[in-house]
């Protein structure tokens, strides 16, 4: 029988095993956490971690103890407080537990338990909701691409780098370099030796220090190795990001009366996936809110989520503030463009088919992808039906109904088909 012993050390002395087994043990606690940084932050800032403090009653585990057993008496001292049959009023909260209550009489007490969650932890928390399958969250949590590129030669590397014609022409130069003056001399000699040979004899001294001296210079010349260590020359390849133009996202949100705090989140969420796909495919990404009811304005993203101003629906206005926007600011031969748009379905009638006909001559030409969602359970709309109409015509415009944070994933899919997004 065989006994494998793993002997891999965790990294920075933690033990992932028990990390795992206490995100599972707290993830309720954690999931509360995941939800309120969500609402509380930036769209642009929510792939980072997240601190938790969690109780430390919640954190206590049960021990075994041992029991007296048996039938036993004991004698208590007195006391100016109580007599036999009273009954003990229960402690005020916090006379000695977690960090939320008053301080003890004896200054001592536990702080809740706080730690931190890592990008990825928090970003798999935040995809649970959403259901997407492992193949996305995979995609969406890796941290940034490289790719490796050439960049020169170096003197050392493996067997496998080497590159030959680059060695070979360094040994070349440098045989060169160290036989040109031995071989110089060596024809010189020849030419004495062969003038010596006219006058004198073999055996004249003047002969055989000649011919001495040419094979001495025979053999420093054919000492200089054809290939030295030294000559050898590596393929040097270092690691860049992958190169990635700039992309522009827009987040077009119905702020009108019906759109409820549960739809701005679900479409908090919605543009917060759109989000973290762009960060994958571009290195520099700017975001533009864009909020109407009757009228449309451009804000920060907390007015955009925030801002309590309300009022009928024209989602033109929208449309038209976004054409606008792109014009001005936003050339195609510098940017890719991406429109997020979420609303409740509200629309005028006869906004609708203004809307259908701003997308389809003024948007959809200059944008890479432009996906709708409709936050509500009732029956579909004008504006639904003006979009389908849409969606026939131009592939790269997607629709879908939400319910559910859940029910995000759908438009999603088609982002991540090969031939929906050319990114």
């Amino acid at each position: 029988m065989a006994h494998l012993i793993d002997r891999r050390l965790n990294g920075k002395n933690k033990s992932a095993i028990n990390r795992e087994r206490f995100l599972r043990r707290f993830k309720g606690q954690i999931k509360e956490a995941v939800t309120r940084a969500v609402k509380g932050r930036s769209i642009t800032d929510i792939d980072s971690g997240e601190k938790v403090s969690i109780p430390v009653k919640d954190v206590s585990e049960p021990v075994f103890g041992h029991a007296r057993g048996g039938v036993w008496e004991t004698v208590h001292p007195g006391n100016k407080e109580y007599l036999q049959g009273d009954r003990v009023d229960r402690p005020e909260e916090g006379g000695g537990g977690g960090g939320g209550g008053k301080a003890s009489e004896d200054g001592e007490g536990e702080d809740d338990f706080v730690f931190e969650l890592s990008r990825e932890e928090f970003l798999n928390f935040f995809f649970e909701d959403l259901e997407l399958p492992n193949l996305v969250k995979t995609q969406l949590t890796a941290i940034e691409a490289f790719k490796h590129v050439r960049a020169g030669y170096s003197t050392d590397g493996t067997p496998s780098n080497i590159d030959v014609v680059r060695s070979l022409k360094g040994a070349l130069g440098r045989r060169i370099a160290l036989t040109a003056g031995p071989m110089a001399r060596l024809n010189e000699a020849r030419e004495e030796l062969d003038e010596l040979l006219e006058r004198c004899d073999e055996d004249d001294p003047a002969v055989i220090a000649l011919r001495e001296e040419i094979h001495s210079l025979k053999t420093r010349i054919i000492g200089i190795p054809f290939i030295d260590p030294f000559d050898l020359r590596y393929s040097n390849r270092v690691k860049q990001p992958r190169p990635h133009t700039q992309a522009v996202m827009f987040c077009v949100m119905d702020v009108s009366g019906s759109m409820d705090e549960q739809k701005k989140d679900t479409a908090k969420r919605f543009f917060i996936l759109l989000y973290l796909f762009l960060t994958r495919a571009y290195e520099k990404i700017e975001v533009v809110f864009v909020r109407h009811h009757t009228q449309a304005q451009e804000v920060n993203e907390h007015d955009f989520f925030h801002a309590r101003d309300t009022g009928g629906t024209v989602v033109s206005s929208a449309l038209k503030l976004v054409e606008q926007i792109i014009g001005e600011r936003y050339p195609t031969n510098d940017w890719n463009i991406y429109v997020a748009q979420a609303s409740d379905g509200d629309n005028w009638d006869s906004d609708s088919a203004v809307c259908k006909d701003i997308l389809l001559g003024g948007i959809l030409p200059l944008v890479q992808y432009y996906a709708y969602i409709e936050i509500t359970e009732g029956e579909p709309q004008n504006l639904w039906m003006e979009y389908e109409r849409v969606a026939e015509a131009c592939p790269q415009f997607a629709m879908r109904k939400i319910q559910t944070p859940a029910d995000i994933y759908p438009v999603f899919r088609d982002l991540f088909k090969k031939n929906a997004a050319h990114v």
